[in-house]
Order: C-alpha cells, then structure tokens, then sequence
C-alpha cells in the first residue's frame, strides 16, 4: 500500500518489497523467517500451508468452487479429489440442514 501504483500485483501471497516474485533461491528463506514469526515448525511447506488453507475453508463450508478458484486448480473435481477428506465431517451437518428444511427445527422429531 506504500509504494502505492510502484506495487506491481500479479496475485502472488509472497513476493519481494516492490510485489514481484521472488527468487526461487531465496524462497526458502524467505518461508524459514516467516515460520519464525509465526512459531511454525521449520519443516511447513509451503504446500502444506496451501493444503491447510483449503482443508480449513472446506471445512469451514465454504463452496468448493470457490476453494477451487483460489487454488487455481482446473476443475472441482480436482480440487474434492484431493481434499476430500475434509468432506465425511460436514456429512452430519447437511442431515441436519436438511432435516431442519423438510421438518422445521431440527432435533425434534
């Protein structure tokens, strides 16, 4: 926000100062210092914070598209394939939706 129309944005998370990519020599050291920061374990990937943010989205019921899109995978598909996982969890919860459209409150049967 500083450097104001000087950020060049091309959608990265982590970029250098000015918003360009960084260096993939210098990406690891650039991940170690913020895992430092953050009290993270030196071993996160950064896949790992990927997969965390989109197990946590879908889990949180978010649409997969969604997920999908900010992944920048392919398809759906792909993206429920890989994180499907997430998915048993959120079965009681769509019962009980359903339930609660056809019956009214849920739970009183």
């Amino acid at each position: 926000m500083k450097l104001g129309a000087s950020y060049a944005d091309h959608g990265f998370v982590f970029t250098s100062s000015t918003g360009n990519p960084l260096d993939p020599m210098r990406a690891r050291t650039f991940m170690v210092r913020v895992l430092r920061k953050a009290g993270l374990p030196l071993s996160v990937r950064l896949y790992d914070l990927r997969h965390s943010c989109a197990t946590l989205l879908l889990a949180a019921g978010e649409n997969p598209t969604i997920v999908s899109e900010r992944l920048g995978h392919t398809s759906v598909k792909m993206t429920l394939d890989v994180y499907s996982h997430v998915l048993p969890t959120m079965q009681q919860g769509a019962a009980e939706k359903l339930e609660k459209a056809c019956f009214g409150e849920v739970g009183t049967l």
